[in-house]
Formats: structure tokens, sequence, C-alpha cells
């Protein structure tokens, strides 16, 4: 269901493109968006994990500094079928934990130090399990896709803001379009709104993807589940310095200041309860 939900995003940011493409520019203006949102995410796709670890400050670390990190590690990637991610430590007091890479092959898994003194043995195994969800599950390839779409939408939007400055008809179809220039601000200012809801909605079925699938590597759900409260409390009174840009990764958003009434609509990251909620509700049957 939450594949589902997904792909379903993707095709309305897929539909927003088109239409909104087609509305200013024809086919030749979708093109040229989506061919500058591609190169720009391109760069990030490839260069994304190596800019949120140097931003973070985080750290590599090897196993004699960090045995129980790594042995839940290699544990739950073995368990996975997946290669072992490279390790990073964040030395900061909040708790909080982030996974970057493009594939299973490139990826790398960085914790703070906060999270580390903070979790048992179970709540750590739960965090980790969650981070190597996101690399299984391909979310740094799917979040780079929404982007893409979402900035090509962008794009035409700001094309046709500028073509109406300077006179210019979208498409070859301007008789056609004659009086609908109060549409037509509307589609430039709501458009690229829509593109960034849709794309947050992919982030948070995403985070939601990765605490089932998480909980089900593991076994059970109730390490995640406690240490999805603990990091719901620490992060509330302990602020972040990891940055804003790298947030969206984290498995829970760090705190940088005070929230607004629109925090939860325009948040990468879906309510802690919400996500505790469908945790408590999961069936995980044990083999044997």
């Amino acid at each position: 269901m939450k594949v589902l939900r997904t792909a379903f995003l993707l095709t309305a940011l897929t539909l927003v493109l088109i239409i909104v493409g087609d509305a200013f520019g024809g086919p030749n203006g979708m093109k040229i968006a989506l061919g500058a949102a591609v190169a720009f995410n391109a760069i990030a796709y490839f260069f994304s994990d190596k800019i949120a670890l140097l931003s973070s400050g985080a750290k590599p670390v090897s196993r004699e500094a960090l045995p129980r990190l790594y042995e839940v590690m290699e544990r739950l990637a073995a368990k996975a079928n997946l290669p072992v991610p490279r390790l990073y430590v964040i030395p900061e007091a909040a708790p909080n934990a982030f996974a970057t890479g493009r594939n299973p092959g490139h990826a790398s898994v960085a914790v703070t130090q906060g999270l580390l003194e903070l979790m048992n043995d179970d709540e750590l195994e739960g965090v980790i399990a969650h981070e190597l969800s996101h690399v299984r599950n391909y979310d740094i390839l799917i979040s780079s896709i929404a982007a893409t779409l979402a900035g090509a939408i962008t794009y035409a939007a700001r094309m046709g803001y500028w073509a109406s400055i300077f006179g210019y008809g979208g498409g070859g179809r301007d008789n056609e379009r004659q009086g609908g220039g109060l549409s037509a601000i509307l589609m430039i200012i709501l458009a690229p709104i829509a593109a960034m809801l849709l794309q947050l909605g992919i982030s948070r079925q995403r985070e939601y993807a990765a605490d089932e699938s998480g909980a089900e590597m593991v076994g059970q759900q109730f390490g995640l589940i406690s240490a999805l409260q603990k990091l719901g409390a620490y992060n509330q009174r302990i602020p972040s310095n990891i940055p804003q840009t790298t947030a969206a990764l984290c498995i829970v958003k760090p705190m940088f200041g005070s929230g607004s009434v629109f925090s939860s609509l325009f948040s990468t990251h879906p309510p802690l309860e919400d996500r505790i909620a469908a945790l408590r509700q999961m069936t995980i049957s044990r083999p044997g």
C-alpha cells in the first residue's frame, strides 16, 4: 500500500509537470524545464552523500572505536542481504541518525553521539534497521526522482512568469489563451506549491515504509517505538547542528527553532505520534 501511495504521488507530480509545461511552453517548454531539473538533481544525486556528511560534521568511525555500533549494523545488514554501509558519528548531543547514498553499494549511515549514549541495544537496533530500510528501499533514488519532477515544475512556472512579463505566449496557442491571464497567474503561484506538497508527501510515505520494513527486519517493532519516543522527547529540548538541508534525511526532524501552525503540512516527516501508532498496529509473524 505504501509503495502504491508513493507511485500515485510520483504520477501526480508527472501530471502536474505535463500540465504546467504544456500551459506555458508546450512540449518544448516542458523539455527545457525537465532538462534543467535533471541536470541540477543529477549533481545532487551523485554527490548528496558527501555533502550531507560534510555539512553535518560526520566523522568516519572504526570498528575498534565503536564495536557496539558495528555489531548491530553487521548483523542487520547480513539479515537484509545488504553490504555493510560506511559508518559515521556526528559529535553532537541531539540524538538523531540518517542514511545517505545513491544505492546499497554507496551507502553511509551517520548517528549522533547523543543517540549512541541515549539508546539501549533494542532501540539502537530499531534505529539502524530503519536507516538500512531507506538504503534497501532505494529511497535516495525515489527522493531524487521526486526532486527532479518538482524542480521541473518550478522551472516551468518561472518560465511562464517571465514569459508573461515580456509578452510571450506559451505553446503557440496564444489566441486560445487570451483572457486567461488570471488562471496563468494562479498556475504560476500554485503549481510550485502543489509540487512541493506532493514531494513532501512522498518523503512522509518513505518514512512510514522505512519504519515498517525496519520493524520487520528486526522481528519486532517495540525497540523502534521506544527509540522514536525518546527521539521525540529529546529533540524538543536539544537544538541540532545538523543543517536544515540535511534534516529531511534524519530519522526524526531536528529542532532548529519554534514551529508554526503549518509545520505539519510542510514537514518532510510524519508526526511522530502517527508513526508510533502505525507501528503499534503492525503484526509481525516470527519465523518458526
